[in-house]
C-alpha cells in the first residue's frame, strides 16, 4: 500500500514538473532580463528577392509575444491587415498573408516595439524585414516632419501617421482608403518612409486616433502637401502641418417655429453670417448658439416673412438661402435672460470686460448699474461706458470704464441691479450681475515686450499667450512686421503670429478639397534655451523677441530663417 501511495506522488510530482516547463511563464528569482530578443533568422531572408511568401517567419533566441501587431506592425506597402493571421508561439512569430502581394514590389514589414520577450516585455530592436517580389529591393526615401498648427497642451504624435498615395489611385485618398506607404512619427514629429518605389505621390499625415489607418475629418487633425510629390531620388525636410478642418457637408438641418419664434438648426457652426431684411434690429432681431439661429419678431404674430441667410462655415463652405420664418401665437413659457460676464479681472487704467447674454437686448437701465470702490463711493456707468460687440446681434456687451488715477483704492466692484438689462421678448434679469475687479501694481508690470515678425507677409496678428493659452492681448499688424505689446503682469507667455492672408483679422484653416492650405502659425522659440515661453517681470524691458516664419506644409520654406537673432534666439515652431 505504501509503495502505490509514493508511486502516485511520484507521478503527480512528474506531470507538474512537465506542466511548469511546458507554460510560458517568467522565471522565479534570478537576475532582471534586460536584453531584448534577437532575430536568429527569418523565412524569406532579409533583402530577398523574387519571392512571393504567402508565410512569414521569424525566429528569436527567446520565447516572445506581439503587442497588439495588428496595430503597431507597419507594413509598406499596405496590405489588408484584417485577413491576416499573426501568432507568436513559443520563440517564433508567424504570419499568414491571406492575400496577393503585388509584382516586381518591395515591401517592408516594420515591426517596430511590437514584438517583446515573455519575461522582461523588452522589444526587438530595430526589427524590420525588406524583401521583393521582383528582382530588385526599391530604396528611395521620403522624409520629413510632422507638427500642429495649434501644438495641443499634450503633444501626442505617437498615433501620427504619414503616407503617400499613387497618382494612379486618384479614387483613394487619405479619407477613404489607406495610404499605399505609411509609417509613424517619433516623439518629435519626424517622420521617414523607405524602400518606395520611383513614381508619382500625394503625401497627408493625420492623428490616427482610432487605429483605422484612415482620418476622420469631423474628430481628427490631418495635413496634405497640394503639390504632387515627385520621387525619383531621395525627397527630405517635407512638412505637414496638422489642423482641424471639417469637410462635411455644410447645410440647413431643418427650420421651424419654437413658441413665438423661428429657429433654423445647420448642420455645423457657421464662421461668419449675414442676414437680409428690412426690419432687421428694429422689429426683427437673431441670436447665435453653436449650430442654432433663433429669430424673434416683437410685433408679429401668425404671420411669416421672408428672410435671406448667407453663411460661411470655417473651411468656406457657403449657404445662401431664403427662408420663410412664421412667428406663431403660443402659450410657451419664455426663455430667462441669463447673463456671463467675462473673465477678465484685473486692470492697470480701464475696467476692460464683457457680459454675454442668451438673447438680443433691447433697452439697459442705467440708474442700477455702478462700480463701488469703498463703502460710499461709487462711479456711475452712462452710454459712454457700454457698447455692442455686434450691434445686429446685440448680444454680448462690451465695457469699457476709466478708473481715475486719483482714486487710491485697488479693488473695485462691479455691479448691475435685478431688472437692469431687458431682452426683446420683454424679459428682465432676475439675478443680480456683479464682479470684483483689482488694480494692478505698476511695479508688478513689464513695461514692454517687443520684437519683429520675420516674413514678408502683412497683414500679421501677433497674440501674447498666458500659461493656460489664453489670449491676453493682440496686435494687426498692416504696414509693419513689427510689434509692441507694453504693461504686462509679470509671468511667462508665448508669442505667437498668425499671417492673415485672406485680411479677415483671424485664423482661418485649410480646404483639403480646394487644395487650400491653413494659414501659418508660427511660435517664438528660444534656440538657445530650448524654450518657447518669454520671462517677464517687473519693471523689465525685452526686445528683440523675434520670430521666424520657417516652414509650412510643402517642401519649400516660406523665407529663409535667420542665422542668428540679436538677444533672444527665436525660430517658427
Amino acid at each position: 500500500m505504501t509503495k502505490r501511495i509514493n508511486h502516485i506522488l511520484l507521478a503527480i510530482i512528474g506531470l507538474t514538473l512537465c506542466y511548469a516547463c511546458a507554460k510560458q511563464s517568467s522565471p522565479m528569482g534570478g537576475p532582471k532580463d534586460e536584453d531584448p530578443p534577437k532575430l536568429l533568422s527569418s523565412s524569406p531572408k532579409d533583402q530577398s528577392l523574387n519571392t512571393k511568401p504567402k508565410n512569414i517567419t521569424l525566429e528569436f533566441d527567446e520565447y516572445i509575444k506581439a503587442d497588439n501587431p495588428t496595430r503597431n506592425i507597419i507594413i509598406t506597402p499596405s496590405l489588408e491587415k484584417d485577413k491576416m493571421e499573426i501568432l507568436a508561439i513559443k520563440n517564433e512569430v508567424r504570419i499568414k498573408l491571406n492575400q496577393e502581394l503585388e509584382d516586381s514590389t518591395t515591401y517592408v514589414f516594420n515591426f517596430q516595439k511590437s514584438i517583446q520577450d515573455i519575461s522582461e516585455n523588452n522589444p526587438a530592436e530595430n526589427l524590420k524585414l525588406v524583401f521583393s517580389t521582383g528582382s530588385i529591393i526599391d530604396s528611395l526615401k521620403f522624409s520629413g516632419k510632422v507638427a500642429y498648427v495649434f501644438p495641443p497642451k499634450r503633444l501626442d504624435m505617437e498615433d501620427v501617421i504619414v503616407g503617400l498615395y499613387r497618382i494612379e489611385d486618384d479614387t483613394m485618398d487619405l479619407f477613404s482608403d489607406p495610404p499605399y506607404y505609411l509609417t509613424q512619427t517619433d516623439s518629435a514629429g519626424n517622420f521617414e518612409i523607405t524602400n518606395i518605389k520611383a513614381g508619382d505621390y500625394r503625401a497627408y499625415a493625420w492623428h490616427d486616433t482610432n487605429n483605422t489607418s484612415k482620418a476622420e475629418f469631423k474628430s481628427e487633425h490631418y495635413a496634405f502637401i497640394a503639390d504632387t510629390i515627385t520621387i525619383r531620388s531621395d525627397v527630405s525636410e517635407a512638412h505637414l502641418s496638422l489642423f482641424r478642418g471639417d469637410l462635411s457637408e455644410f447645410k440647413v438641418n431643418r427650420s421651424s417655429p419654437i413658441g413665438n419664434n423661428y429657429d433654423v438648426v445647420l448642420s455645423k457652426s457657421p464662421a461668419e453670417f449675414h442676414v437680409e431684411h428690412p426690419d432687421l434690429n428694429n422689429t426683427l432681431f437673431f441670436r447665435t448658439e453653436e449650430k442654432n439661429i433663433r429669430f424673434y419678431h416683437t410685433e408679429m404674430l401668425d404671420d411669416s416673412t421672408q428672410i435671406r441667410l448667407t453663411l460661411k462655415d470655417s473651411v468656406g463652405f457657403k449657404i445662401d438661402t431664403t427662408l420663410y420664418a412664421s412667428f406663431l401665437t403660443s402659450d410657451r413659457k419664455k426663455e430667462k435672460l441669463d447673463a456671463t460676464l467675462g473673465k477678465d479681472k484685473e486692470f492697470l487704467q480701464s475696467i476692460n470686460t464683457e457680459i454675454s447674454f442668451n438673447k438680443p437686448l433691447l433697452e439697459i437701465n442705467y440708474d442700477s448699474l455702478y462700480v463701488k470702490y469703498d463703502s460710499a463711493s461709487f462711479i456711475t456707468i452712462n452710454p459712454s461706458h457700454l457698447s455692442f460687440e455686434d450691434s445686429i446681434k446685440r448680444s454680448t456687451l462690451k465695457i469699457h470704464i476709466p478708473i481715475n488715477d486719483t482714486i487710491q483704492a485697488n479693488n473695485f466692484l462691479f455691479f448691475a441691479a435685478d431688472s437692469s438689462f431687458l431682452d426683446i421678448e420683454g424679459e428682465f434679469n432676475q439675478k443680480e450681475i456683479k464682479s470684483n475687479f483689482k488694480r494692478l501694481k505698476a511695479d508688478d508690470l513689464a513695461d514692454e515686450v517687443s520684437g519683429e515678425i520675420l516674413s514678408d507677409e502683412l497683414p500679421i496678428i501677433v497674440q501674447l499667450l498666458n500659461k493656460q493659452g489664453e489670449i491676453i492681448n493682440e496686435v494687426y499688424l498692416t504696414t509693419t512686421s513689427k510689434y509692441s505689446f507694453k504693461k504686462i503682469k509679470a509671468g511667462e507667455y508665448q508669442i505667437r503670429a498668425i499671417i492673415d492672408r485672406n485680411k479677415n483679422q483671424k485664423w482661418d484653416p485649410g480646404n483639403y478639397y480646394e487644395k487650400i492650405q491653413p494659414e501659418p502659425v508660427y511660435y517664438y522659440y528660444d534656440v538657445e534655451n530650448k524654450s518657447n515661453t518669454v520671462l517677464l517681470r517687473g519693471k523689465w524691458t525685452i526686445q528683440n523677441i523675434n520670430i521666424a516664419s520657417t516652414l509650412e506644409s510643402g517642401l519649400k520654406s516660406l523665407t529663409e530663417k535667420p542665422d542668428k537673432v540679436d538677444q533672444s534666439t527665436a525660430e517658427g515652431m
